[in-house]
């Protein structure tokens, strides 16, 4: 299945399911739910973090959350 951290820059995916104790709270609360779009922005040197946009919000992840956060890619 793939997660947010196989999405190569510019590309999207739907988020569709993460265990809920393993991604922090802040995420949450900035849009990170199941249904929203994602886009890896860019990639910061040696590959973590990741710059995201979710739902008009640019976040920062590290690789290990995301790679929790299961994702439906988008063509």
């Amino acid at each position: 299945m793939p997660t947010i951290a196989h999405l190569n820059r510019g590309q999207k995916g739907i988020i569709k399911d993460f265990p809920i104790e393993t991604v922090p709270l802040k995420l949450l609360e900035m849009g990170c739910l199941p249904g929203m779009e994602v886009e890896l922005v860019q990639l910061a040197p040696f590959n973590d973090p990741l710059y995201l946009n979710i739902n008009g919000s640019h976040l920062a992840i590290r690789r290990e959350t995301a790679l929790q956060i299961e994702i439906d890619l988008l063509s």
